[in-house]
């Protein structure tokens, strides 16, 4: 099907420019949602290896087995939220329904309980698939929930935009500020000061969501009232090729973030010297600059195609990442100047994918008639899960290859290891993703005329009821 000619018909509700307010409390539910997004990809691993007590092997074994169950629930609850009906909309309501449990859940995975080695590994099974299901049920929907606050393609840009600088913000407070309040909390007992660090993030993170449902608006409607079968749904997906080309995008470039950002505590902990000088930076000033290179997407696209900057901007990834395997051990300085780089380069991704998958729910619906908003992000959601659950399994497997033992002077050969994990293994990853856009084939030109013919559409349906 060819795009269809442009028009001067346009739905003005649709097409909405939101007001600061809306982006920036849009933006803020990113932030919570890094308030245990960020604890899990930075600190988890680590958490199980040296405080819960449990081998890096089985750590993460579990860890990757759990987000590959996880994965699977991500199209049941998009299929779940977009037939969800009340006068608050399709997804805004899950915020507040889901808020309580998925502070529970992580709560309950901080917790060391006085068990034995199988009790533990039990515990952490269970605990950790109740926090990711719980965190899918309120995730997926707010994702969908930016593909639905306007049609206007640019202006999903900057919601995104502002959706990452608030998640990046809340990253970087959390890798900053969590080992202190661990320390503050705990009084000198760790297990203690990580159960009551993740209580304090669990009610801010509350707050945030609380404050989204309540200052945004759900504005874009299917043009069609009936409702699809799930199967379709799967079906619509499975032939919208730019949609296919993001997911396998997300999937190697989570891979690549997920790599780096669980080996990062490992990073300054064994390989830096001196390791104090990294410690409280490494992690934050990555964030910073990711938040900074997340403000200036918009500025960005101005210039740019989405698909022609986020693989300028992945190939920038992969030299900077590979650069880290030539940097001596004792130039701190130098990695941090890289890690900088790094964010700068990664910031805009987040923005222009979750944009892009926006923009491939209104190419479906043009193509097909049938709209899936929540489908189409959670399917996405599906993949970034993969990705992390194989960069996992990637790191517990060089992690038992290389003969790592926490809290104890490494091996050369694990140090060799977790350089690679920092360097070269998500280089390639990088390398890969922007080759992957290569086949993505939406412009600005056809998503202009996309939203003006799905405009005129809606404006028939509407005038058939009169």
């Amino acid at each position: 099907m060819t795009a269809p000619t442009a028009s001067t018909t346009v739905e003005p509700e649709a097409l909405a420019k939101l007001s600061w307010r809306e982006k920036i409390s849009y933006g803020m539910g990113d932030f919570g949602f890094n308030l245990y997004w960020t604890n899990i990809s930075a600190f988890l691993l680590f958490f199980y290896t040296d405080v819960f007590g449990i081998t890096a092997a089985a750590a993460g074994f579990m860890m990757t087995f759990i987000k590959l169950v996880n994965a699977f629930t991500d199209p049941l609850i998009g299929a779940l939220s977009d037939r969800t009906k009340t006068r608050h909309g399709k997804f805004r309501p899950f915020l507040l329904w889901f808020a309580a449990p998925l502070t529970v859940s992580a709560v309950l995975v901080y917790t060391t309980p006085n068990l034995d080695g199988d009790g533990k590994l039990i515990w952490a099974y269970c605990t950790y698939l109740f926090m990711m299901v719980s965190y899918t049920c309120i995730n997926i929907p707010y994702g969908a929930l930016s593909g639905v606050l306007t049609a206007e393609p640019q202006e999903r840009v900057t919601i995104n935009a502002v959706r990452f600088v608030g998640g990046f913000t809340g990253g970087t407070l959390v890798t900053w500020a969590t080992p202190k309040l661990v320390l503050w909390l705990g009084d000198g007992n760790t297990q203690t000061g990580w159960q009551l660090a993740m209580v304090f993030w669990g009610i801010c993170a509350t707050v945030l969501f609380v404050n989204t449902f309540l200052n945004t608006k759900e504005r874009v409607e299917p043009i069609s009232e009936k409702q699809s079968k799930v199967v379709e749904d799967l079906k619509d997906l499975c032939g919208n090729g730019p949609w296919l080309v993001l997911f396998f995008l997300a999937l190697v470039i989570m891979i690549t973030i997920n790599i780096r950002t669980a080996s990062a505590i490992y990073y300054t902990k064994y390989v830096a010297e001196p390791s104090y000088l990294l410690s409280d930076f490494f992690l934050p000033s990555y964030l910073i600059a990711s938040a900074c290179g997340a403000a200036l997407t918009p500025f960005l696209t101005r210039f740019l195609d989405k698909k022609i900057l986020m693989m300028v901007l992945l190939t920038l990834t992969g030299v900077f990442s590979i650069g880290f395997y030539f940097v001596p051990r004792d130039q701190p300085l130098l990695m941090l100047a890289l890690q900088i780089g790094m964010g700068l380069a990664l910031g805009p991704k987040s923005p222009l994918a979750f944009s892009m998958y926006a923009d491939t729910a209104d190419y479906n619906e043009w193509r097909t008639g049938r709209r899936a908003t929540a489908m189409t992000f959670a399917a996405a959601t599906f993949s970034q899960k993969l990705g992390t659950a194989l960069a996992t399994a990637v790191i517990g497997s060089v992690f038992a290859a290389m003969g790592y033992v926490a809290n104890a002077t490494q091996t050369p050969d694990s140090l060799d290891g977790i350089v690679m994990l920092m360097s070269i293994i998500p280089g390639i990853c990088a390398f890969g993703a922007a080759a992957i856009l290569t086949f993505y084939t939406l412009d600005k030109k056809q998503l202009a005329a996309i939203q003006i013919e799905l405009a005129e559409r809606k404006a028939e349906q509407e005038a058939k009821h009169y």
